[in-house]
């Protein structure tokens, strides 16, 4: 069963400390990149995701992978209370809040473990992510076809719990 969302928030609150994120194992994602919706041709009034940080070791990524491919992971497991990806907003005073978790699974080993349709949170289905090689941008961030799902735990997002941006948060204050 699916945990409520304040307990996903209870879980997770100890990283709004970023250190205790890095400490756990979170890493940064490749591109080091700051996700507004402008970035992938979507309207800025839509907002941002934020700095995404990742655990490797919750989506099967065993580092070191090679040099310029896509990361790839081998796991097909969710664990709701552990999030694979920490989503923050970079602060004017070069610090990050916490904004939001992800949750992230690569599509060949959910479907190499038998699954047919898309991982689902209670009734929301998860969003398939991959590049299209027809665009400039890379919609899927330098990691092979992979599901995701925000939950806009830590920041509400006026669009909705489960959208993929928040007009509330910006990349204004990146500086990478």
């Amino acid at each position: 069963p699916v945990p409520s969302l304040d307990a996903i928030r209870q879980a997770t609150a100890r990283y709004r400390a970023l250190g205790e994120a890095l400490r756990d194992g979170y890493i940064h994602d490749p591109t080091l990149m700051c996700v507004d919706a402008a970035m992938i041709g979507l309207p800025d009034s839509l907002g941002a995701m934020g700095l995404h940080l990742f655990h490797p070791g919750l989506v099967g990524i065993h580092l070191p992978q090679p040099v310029g491919k896509r990361l790839r992971g081998d796991d097909a497991r969710l664990d709701w209370l552990r999030p694979e990806v920490l989503v923050y907003e970079p602060q004017v005073d070069n610090s990050l809040a916490l904004v939001a978790v992800e949750y992230l699974v690569f599509e060949k080993p959910w479907l190499d473990a038998g699954h047919t349709a898309p991982p689902k949170f209670g009734n929301e289905p998860f969003v398939l992510m991959k590049d299209d090689p027809a665009t400039a941008r890379d919609e899927s961030h330098m990691l092979e076809a992979h599901y995701e799902l925000h939950l806009w735990v830590h920041r509400e997002n006026p669009l909705g719990v489960f959208q993929e941006f928040n007009p509330r948060v910006t990349c204004a204050n990146y500086a990478s």
